[in-house]
């Protein structure tokens, strides 16, 4: 006798192929995200500054956005990049430039992951169907507010980076950055 397979599982099979991408655990870096990894230490390094441990939980954070980013556009209208839409296992935010919704964005990590600090996340799209490590990080080096975060200066001067998540996917690429150490091994440990 044989039994066909419940309407139930081809649901469940389509929403995690569909969703899947979102619940996932912490990803190790693709290949351009390690290169944006190796660009930021070495610019980190041009400054005198030490390097960072490569984050398994801002990664996962930083993958996790990137993905929403493309998948869900929250960041339509007054919304930017570091909006989050309502599509996934977070609290969704419209980031606006007055920074009115900042405390959604800081307390990412701690409701995606076990992390237990703050994340500070710098964000940039292209047009382009791909961005890479170069485009990213040449972005962010000619941003005045981006550069002083990768650089701890400005505001950004009293904060010690311990650990730093990468995620690029299609033209969108996001770091997020941690004064706490994560409770996860490192990806990549500083040497």
């Amino acid at each position: 006798m044989q039994h066909s397979a419940s309407p139930m599982k081809y649901v469940s099979l389509f929403l995690l192929t569909l969703w899947g991408p979102f619940f996932s655990v912490a990803q190790q870096p693709t290949s351009e995200e390690k290169l944006l990894y190796d660009l930021i230490m070495q610019y980190r390094k041009e400054n005198n500054l030490p390097p960072v441990a490569l984050s398994k939980s801002l990664t996962m954070v930083a993958q996790t956005h990137a993905k929403d980013l493309i998948a869900n556009r929250p960041n339509q209208g007054r919304c930017n990049l570091h909006s989050w839409s309502a599509n996934g296992s977070w609290t969704a935010c419209c980031y606006t430039p007055d920074h009115a919704q900042a405390a959604c964005m800081w307390s990412k990590p701690r409701e995606l992951t076990n992390y237990k600090g703050n994340g500070y996340e710098i964000a940039c799209s292209t047009s382009a169907l791909v961005i890479t490590a170069e485009i990213a990080i040449n972005t962010w080096k000619k941003s005045r507010g981006h550069n002083e975060l990768i650089l701890n200066l400005g505001i950004w001067k009293s904060f010690e980076w311990k650990v730093i998540g990468i995620g690029i996917n299609g033209g969108v690429a996001v770091i997020w950055f941690g004064s706490e150490p994560d409770v996860d091994p490192p990806v990549v440990s500083i040497p």
